[in-house]
């Protein structure tokens, strides 16, 4: 077995990574390289290897640096099927499309530009049509549900806390050694992008026991979120503050993730308007300008099953935490416009979160100017992106075309980050027993992967490769021969056996039909195998029975910007006057 690293390995985007057994190939994510022009560049180049002959993608989440060259995988010939969490397969939807959009006009912006200078047409990476068609291959499953691929191959998905629906992956793999009758199973587990402990919505990122090998994430692999970086009350000073001089809070944010996190803890502060300093949030509006943060959110308020205690229990009392009243959605391209005429002090929440495409650059060019104004940074911001440019203190950036003076105070508030810090990601290696017979660090610049395996050596004690560049590594068989049943049953983690044992006696009577049917009896000795087929139908059981739409009040309509006249007219008047002083410019530049 052999494993090929065919991204992530210089840095955080284009995840992607190829397992090779004598009969079958599996990819593990296959994601876009974000950040500067050489990055983006990377992304028209082929693949390391034939589409065609890989038979699954295992995909850990939605985010685009994880699966955002699938269409072009399907694109290039790749005809197998995605296997992914449900709510992921929710979120892949208008990722893509989106996507695929945004590819559309970024090609056709720069055909404008290449007629006028006598160059070639060039085509879009994929189109919003393309990303569309390779939706259809998605398989989603549950968490927990251990899925037979092949005669060869199993995969589970566990909660990784990053997103919604993101996941580690455990894929259990057989392969005969060469020359005998002996069979080998081996357990790889994939980290994904692993979440932070004790946050909002999400479920803490899963501990796994045991693993052959580990493919690791390593994005704060040398440093820690400051303490008070995830204070909410931090963040709510800052807004007050710039309210208090008269200008807006710009938040870039994942339209995916971030976006939810900041609603959920901004409503709890909404609901309680106590502390002095805070009341002057009473009359402040926040915007969340991105559609697809949006339908994003609408996404979460449908995939309650995965949610943390803390949000179930707010559902149970009949309360949408993703919503209150001084929340506004805005839809169209005019009540985007109009956030920028309006004068008055307000809170901005806009994608994209690195601030490469999207709303937020709209946002930054009518901001950053303004003394008055702050920008809030709540995620990772990739080298080479506009983004860390601003927060590693450029004084001006070009915009349009247009160059613009940073005036706003910037602010970078890492614990807000969906990934976990030096402490949380050694913390998550702790759990496993033993140590693996090789742990690969991927996702995380050089540098931090080198820090980061000294760290381990230190104080987890295993051995880490640091991967750099795409390369491939082959995977040696230790004299131990496991089954493939022996691998599961190892694997199993003993408190999940007896939960899964607990549920499947207080559903039985409800489930005699399916469990006498299919000839699945369930008592003290049923092997984990067994328990875990049983399983999966509970799962299914459950995912129906918690519906958001029974559990949640729904409100009677989506709270959403309508414009008046008056606000019209306003916007109407700023585009003249905007239109004037071009031609003015324009009349300048003749003389």
């Amino acid at each position: 077995m052999k494993i090929q690293f065919c991204g992530a390995t210089t840095g955080v985007t284009g995840s992607c990574h190829l397992i090779t057994t004598a009969h079958h190939k599996v990819l593990l994510d296959c994601g876009q390289f974000q950040g500067g022009k050489a990055q983006e560049e990377l992304n028209y180049e082929p693949f390391p290897f034939d589409p065609a002959e890989v038979e699954y993608v295992i995909l850990s989440h939605a985010h685009i640096d994880h699966c955002g060259r699938i269409p072009l995988l399907v694109k290039r010939g790749f005809k197998g099927q995605i296997y992914c969490t449900d709510a992921t397969a929710d979120l892949l939807d208008i990722m893509l499309k989106d996507s695929g959009h945004i590819h559309e006009q970024e090609a056709e912006w720069q055909n404008r530009k290449n007629v006028r200078a006598g160059r070639p047409a060039v085509e879009p990476l994929y189109t919003e049509l393309e990303a569309e068609e390779s939706l259809k291959f998605v398989k989603p499953v549950l968490y927990d549900q251990l899925i037979e691929l092949n005669d060869e191959m199993r995969v589970c998905f566990n909660d990784a806390g990053h997103i919604l629906g993101s996941g580690e992956i455990e894929l259990f793999v057989s392969e005969q050694e060469e020359g005998t009758d002996r069979v080998h199973t081996s357990k790889i587990v994939f980290s994904g992008d692993l979440g932070v402990m004790d946050r909002p919505i999400l479920r803490n990122p899963t501990i796994i026991k045991k693993a052959d090998y580990i493919i690791m994430e390593s994005t704060y692999g040398n440093r820690n979120h400051p303490d008070n970086s995830m204070d909410v009350n931090n963040l709510v000073d800052i807004i007050c503050e710039t309210a208090a001089r008269g200008g807006n809070t710009v938040i870039p944010s994942f339209a995916v993730g971030r976006t939810q996190e900041l609603i959920f803890e901004l409503n709890k502060i909404y609901e309680n308007l106590q502390d002095p300093r805070q009341k002057k949030l009473a009359d402040l509006k926040i915007y969340v300008d991105s559609p697809m943060a949006s339908a994003a959110t609408e996404i979460f308020k449908k995939n309650a099953q995965v949610f943390d205690e803390e949000t179930k229990d707010y559902i149970s009392k009949g309360d949408n935490p993703l919503e209150f009243a001084n929340l506004k959605f805005t839809q169209s391209t005019e009540e985007s416009q109009w956030l920028n005429i309006d004068k008055e002090p307000k809170v901005i929440i806009s994608a994209s979160g690195m601030c490469e495409a999207g709303r937020i650059r709209h946002h930054l060019k009518h901001n950053l100017w303004d003394a008055r104004n702050s920008i809030i940074f709540v995620g990772y911001q990739a080298e080479g992106t506009l983004g860390r440019c601003l927060i590693e203190g450029q004084k001006e950036v070009t915009l349009f075309g247009e160059k613009i003076q940073v005036n706003a105070k910037i602010y970078n508030l890492e614990g807000f980050s969906g990934h976990a810090d030096m402490d949380g990601l050694i913390g998550w290696l702790k759990g496993f027993q033993k140590p693996p017979k090789q742990l690969f660090l991927v996702h995380g610049e050089p540098e931090v992967k080198i820090e980061f395996a000294k760290t381990i050596k230190e104080r987890v004690g295993f051995d880490a490769i640091p991967v750099n560049v795409n390369s491939e590594y082959e995977l040696q068989h230790s004299g131990e021969v496991v089954t493939m049943k022996e691998a599961i049953a190892e694997a199993v983690d003993e408190r999940k056996i007896n939960e899964a044992r607990d549920n499947l006696y207080n559903v039985r009577r409800r489930l005699e039909d399916i469990i006498y049917n299919t000839d699945l009896s369930v008592d003290n000795t049923t092997d984990p195998e067994k328990l875990a087929k049983i399983n999966n139908i509970i799962l299914e059981l459950e995912k129906s029975a918690i519906n958001l739409g029974a559990v949640i009040t729904e409100s009677e309509e989506d709270e959403r910007i309508e414009l008046t006249d008056e606000q019209r007219q306003q916007l109407r008047e700023a585009r003249e006057e905007k239109i004037r002083e071009k031609k003015k410019e324009k009349k300048s530049a003749k003389k």
